[in-house]
């Protein structure tokens, strides 16, 4: 008789996490208390105002409408319409940008141009994937990657340990200091009822510093293995890597076009940035100033007219810019309009399932808000945090997101399944929302270095032939530096803020 193969245990996927969240939500909203806060301008909870409300229990019915509500919004709860928007045309753009073959051509240009200064090129590569896991969450897109700069770094004397730790160290501690990220600063601040770019330069100093320490690392490590290549942590398989990973016969060319592509691309993450920030809040007028001076110009101001000053865009201004940049990247390269929408259509079919869980995890903000017992916990919040300092506020926050981000390695999910109820909290002992969104970057940033539910980890290790706990044991060190370094710089951080 064939004995039946014992299943293995598998982490459930974020939307039946967050479906056991819902249901539990619903259970509760019928044991406890409804209350509410009086509200300031800002729409925040005035604290020691809480009283307590007629109760509405949800039902069945909640359950099922509660995604609904999440994207569309209703009274009660914003919707998620506009993130899962802007998720969907960045896809689409990042989708264009990699028809044009624009990032992997540079990305090849910068290690031909390097030869003969190979650890120079740590360095380079490990800033460039590390702006784009700050800017915009850059991992699905480094698979292809890792085929190209195996070989490169064996040929150059290392190992394919160096290769991994530059693509996959260098984008998620870039995440971890997300600068503008849209799916993880974007969609927490949204939750927040924030500004994206505020904490923005607390979170530059987050980049600079973890970042910069993350490349001393790596370099010191490949510096050891190109010494002593028996150093290496794999050097059991030296031989058989040099053999499965050869270096391309073919010689990837970066063409003009390219170059322009390149930069538009650069230039569109600058303007992103720049238009985010709130200048106003730094006392910074130049930019209300020249769209005043251009919406005012005599005949060409019409061009202008209805113009939103750089510091007040939201997420429908920055939709707009990379919906533009797209179809100036596909006139700019030659793209057919065929071409252009097949591409777009491509990659923001990439992201459905991102835009799909910001709608479905706003659901549980839905029944919390509905059945009126989001008050009632932050009360109970409020009353334990009494006594409780800023700074034990913001580690136990720190503390609380690490497993978390291992259950749920999505950021979206994530964040909208938390922030709304951490922000306020945070505000009850006066740590700024923004503060506790870095927190939860830091801590999923860190935890996707290294977790077996993130799936760039387990394809990136599948390419190189890397077992995961060789990966651990190559990476352990660097992670726990960065998680205590991490709760050291947000400690320091609520003093200041």
């Amino acid at each position: 008789m064939e004995k039946k193969t014992k299943k293995s245990f598998r982490v459930p996927s974020s939307y039946t996490i967050l479906s056991i969240l819902i249901i539990g939500l619903v259970i509760l909203t019928w044991f406890i208390p409804a209350g509410a806060y009086e509200v300031n301008d800002a729409g925040q909870f005035i604290a020691g105002t809480y009283h307590i409300v007629e109760a509405n229990p949800q039902s069945l019915y909640d359950i099922l409408m509660s995604p609904m509500y999440g994207f569309v919004g209703n009274k009660q709860t914003s919707g998620a319409v506009e993130v899962a928007l802007f998720i969907l045309v960045i896809g689409g753009f990042l989708g264009v940008v990699n028809k044009t073959g624009a990032l992997n051509a540079g990305i090849a240009s910068a290690i031909k141009n390097n030869k003969g200064r190979e650890k120079r090129l740590i360095f380079i590569l490990m800033i460039l994937f590390g702006l784009g896991g700050s800017t915009y969450g850059m991992a699905e897109e480094t698979i292809a990657f890792f085929p190209l700069l195996i070989p490169i770094m064996i040929g150059m004397g290392f190992d394919k340990m160096v290769a991994l730790a530059v693509i996959l160290v260098g984008t998620q501690v870039g995440a971890l200091a997300s600068t503008v990220n849209p799916f993880a600063t974007g969609v927490a601040s949204d939750v927040a009822g924030i500004s994206i770019g505020d904490g923005f330069l607390i979170r530059v100093v987050f980049l600079i510093v973890l970042l910069g320490i993350s490349i001393v690392w790596v370099y010191r490590y490949a510096a050891k293995v190109e010494s002593d290549p028996t150093r290496s942590i794999v050097y059991s398989q030296r031989a058989a890597d040099q053999e499965n990973f050869p270096l391309p016969a073919e010689e990837v060319i970066f063409t003009k076009k390219q170059r322009h592509v390149l930069w538009i691309f650069i230039l569109t993450f600058v303007i992103m940035i720049v238009s985010l920030i709130p200048w106003s809040d730094f006392n910074i007028t130049i930019f209300e100033e020249l769209n005043h001076f251009l919406v005012n110009l005599p005949y060409l101001g019409g061009v202008f007219n209805h113009l939103a000053p750089f510091g007040t865009w939201y997420f429908l201004e920055i939709t707009m810019l990379f919906m533009a940049s797209s179809i100036v990247i596909a006139v700019l390269y030659g793209l057919s309009e065929d071409e252009l929408i097949s591409a777009f259509m491509a990659g923001a079919s990439d992201m459905i399932g991102v835009a799909l869980i910001c709608g479905f995890s706003r659901g549980i903000q839905v029944i919390m808000n509905d059945g009126q017992i989001t008050a009632t916990i932050l009360h109970w919040g409020e009353i334990g945090l009494k006594g409780l300092s800023q700074q034990l506020y913001i580690l136990l926050t720190y503390i609380f997101y690490l497993p978390m981000s291992f259950l749920m390695p999505g950021t979206s999910s994530l964040a909208t399944a938390t922030i709304g109820l951490l922000g306020p909290l945070g505000e009850f002992v006066g740590v700024p929302a923004h503060l506790v969104i870095t927190a939860f970057q830091a801590a999923s940033g860190a935890l996707n270095i290294v977790t077996p539910t993130s799936g760039v980890i387990m394809g990136a290790l599948a390419i190189a032939k890397v077992d995961i706990t060789t990966w651990w044991r190559f990476i352990g060190k660097l992670f726990l530096l960065l998680v205590i370094l991490s709760a050291i710089m947000l400690v320091m951080a609520s003093f200041v803020v």
